[in-house]
């Protein structure tokens, strides 16, 4: 389920570039809350709490905004790109028994049969789920399966009361073999060749 806090912030009224970056230099990070047709709300939020927050995929964080609690999901996070700095994040408002549309994030358990391998060729799915259950990902078991195993969303085991909004034919793993690579060997082989030739020559 996915991670939930508690976050006291405070409400912003100024804008730009340069309060952004002052607001930065003082351990607090720019944030917007929307959602249900109410009016944005433009906060700042404690630093280190929010770096620790957005860690987790789809976090549900209660917002203490001036007394007032608000029950939020951690939609958006923008970085430098270069530093790697939360530079904004976006929460949308939440109401309780609410579903939201999340994508999850999709983790590999098992081993498949001997001599193959699992390729995960769907880094995750979007699914519709009450957002205060929200799975921190979801697994797909590969344990014994063989060569040539195509695993779709379809398949994929859902948390109760959820539901696959991914397309249900979307190629999740697929179990191969691994190709040898006998490049390498053919032109160590090449040379080894061209030396018996010429020695053979020179008698």
């Amino acid at each position: 389920m996915s991670e939930q806090t508690t976050l006291t912030t405070e409400v912003r009224t100024q804008f730009g570039k340069g309060f952004a970056r002052r607001l930065r230099a003082a351990h607090k990070i720019p944030a917007v809350l929307y959602g249900h047709g109410t009016e944005p709300v433009h906060l700042a939020l404690p630093g280190h709490e929010t770096l620790l927050l957005v860690r987790h995929a789809n976090a549900i964080v209660e917002l203490d905004i001036e007394g007032t609690k608000q029950l939020a999901l951690v939609k958006d996070v923008q970085r430098d790109p270069v530093r790697q700095v939360i530079e904004h994040v976006d929460l949308v408002v939440l109401r309780k028994g609410e579903k939201v549309t999340v994508d999850v994030p999709v983790v590999v358990t098992g081993e498949p049969f001997a001599g193959t391998i699992a390729n995960l060729d769907a880094m995750t799915l979007s699914i519709e789920v009450e957002a205060t259950h929200i799975p921190e990902h979801l697994e797909v078991d590969v344990e014994g399966r063989e060569d040539g195993t195509h695993i779709t969303a379809a398949e994929v085991k859902l948390p109760e009361g959820a539901t696959l909004v991914a397309d249900p034919e979307t190629l999740v793993v697929a179990i191969s073999t691994p190709q040898l690579d006998t490049t390498s060997d053919a032109e160590a082989e090449a040379p080894a060749a061209d030396e018996a030739a010429s020695e053979e020559a020179a008698e």
